[in-house]
């Protein structure tokens, strides 16, 4: 390659990466995406630092009396953490050391005294305060002089458990939470070989008192502070950027694009922002005329078509899921086909139905029942797959039916909602569309709602009821 073609080749490189480097607000104006728009990893530690203080202090003890444990346990090793890990501790804290145990205490159950965070002792075995947040205490090997150099080595595991021990019959629980569910992964934290260790270290009087506490650690992941939902609502307003640029002429050329580009394109600006997402976006087409599964795995974008995705991001470990939709114009078009606009319509009445059933106290399956109720009286066909989301994509607490699961979910369907805790709406309608001769469009959304500690449910940024046009 010659030096003018060497020289082209980068200049066209250069405004690439130039056009890449510009972001659409959620208005549609340009502007340039600052290099790291949640601060510093260390600014973002601090917050995260102070989210998990208050949390501990707000919720904890209120959740202990309401699930009747005045004592939970929660132990774990390196690289087999909890589920309920990055719940407890801070940022700077990636894994368990080699055995740690966190006890949680209510020394103000026996009396009745109203829960407070005085009334929470909060210790760590094994691994540190994480930040003064637990009161940290080292199980040292003991020497022994019967014992070889070799089997020494191993007993800091049993040391571990003598302490916990030590703590349990200083404080004489009545009930002792262990992490045992057979319904939800984020309450079935303890794994069978701590139960083995810690039974046999605490013998039957202390292992008769263990109680599964199922709904302890679920709601311990699941309810967010009002400074996390401020937050929150500054991921939505970048991920509704993104999508709209992502969803545009900037980025899109009928006809050369494929899906697939677009959903590396999310996953590179994602990773050029500093921050992550937890799932591989996805990206696919509905074409007037052509069956989905003829589309192909890959399909090249042209004019007409519908777009869908779905994207999420994450930061400070919260976490989004979005499901946008786009219309690339056809010549001399300036906006969608009407048919494709009620499509739309049809599923943001889907939206509002399953954001009006919402409400604490109901489980899910009640909430999915009543919600699919009324979308037949409305005359929608469509489908109601909504879940929590917070500090996991899939978060914790109760779901709004699956996709292949419109019945209801047994088990994890019959959870409560309760105050504190986020939603992504997540659901579809399918509509006929005239212009496309009657065939059925579907229109997948998905949008991120929180359930304020008032119990009101509001949309953490608002939601799409127009296609955003590919021009």
């Amino acid at each position: 390659m010659d030096f003018r073609s060497t020289l082209a080749l980068r200049f066209r490189r250069f405004a690439f990466v130039a056009v890449l480097g510009t972001a659409l607000t959620a208005h549609g104006t340009a502007q340039a995406p600052p290099q790291r728009p949640f601060g510093t990893l260390r600014d973002q530690a601090a917050m995260q630092q102070q989210w998990l203080r208050k949390r501990l202090d707000t919720f904890l003890p209120s959740l202990m009396r309401k699930h009747g444990v005045d004592m939970w346990i929660v132990p774990m090793r390196e690289y087999n953490e909890d589920p309920v890990f990055s719940a407890l501790v801070a940022p700077e804290t990636f894994a368990a050391r080699r055995r740690t145990i966190y006890v949680f205490f209510d020394k103000c159950a026996s009396s009745g005294a109203v829960p407070s965070a005085q009334c929470i002792e909060r210790i760590a075995l094994g691994g540190t305060s994480q930040g003064g947040v637990f009161e940290a205490r080292r199980s040292m090997r003991a020497a022994a002089s019967n014992v070889g150099r070799g089997q020494q080595a191993e007993l800091w595991g049993d040391e571990q458990w003598l302490a916990l021990k030590a703590v349990v019959e200083e404080r004489n629980p009545r009930v002792i939470g262990i992490d045992r569910s057979t319904v939800f992964a984020f309450s079935d934290g303890l794994s069978s070989g701590e139960l083995k260790g810690m039974s046999a270290a605490l013998g039957e009087k202390w292992s008769a008192r263990f109680r599964d506490a199922e709904g302890l650690p679920l709601d311990v992941v699941a309810v967010r502070l009002p400074e996390e939902e401020a937050f929150f609502t500054r991921m939505q307003e970048l991920v509704w950027s993104m999508t709209q640029e992502m969803f545009s002429s900037r980025t899109i050329a009928p006809g050369t694009t494929r899906t697939s580009d677009l959903a590396w394109w999310w996953r590179q600006r994602v990773n050029d922002l500093g921050l992550a997402t937890w799932f591989q976006p996805t990206v696919d087409v509905q074409r007037k005329g052509v069956a989905e599964d003829k589309l192909g795995e890959d399909p090249i974008i042209e004019r007409g078509d519908v777009l869908h995705c779905d994207v999420g991001i994450t930061v400070a470990r919260l976490n989004t899921d979005t499901q946008h939709l786009a219309y690339v114009l056809r010549p001399g078009e300036e906006d969608a086909p009407e048919g494709l606009r009620k499509a739309l319509a049809n599923a943001n009445a889907l939206q509002d139905m399953t954001m009006e059933e919402i409400r604490p106290g109901r489980t899910g399956n009640e909430i999915l029942g009543a919600t699919l109720a009324r979308m037949k009286a409305r005359g929608i066909q469509g489908s109601v797959y909504s879940h929590p989301i917070g500090l996991h994509g899939h978060g914790a607490g109760p779901l709004i039916g699956l996709w292949d699961y419109q019945d209801g979910v047994a088990g994890r369907g019959d959870a409560n909602v309760i105050p504190s805790i986020w939603f992504s709406i997540e659901l579809q309608a399918t509509t006929p569309v005239p212009e496309w001769g009657g065939q059925p469009v579907r229109m997948a959304q998905e949008e991120d709602a929180v359930i304020a500690a008032d119990g009101k449910i509001r949309w953490a940024l608002r939601r799409q009821d127009r296609l955003f046009l590919v021009k």
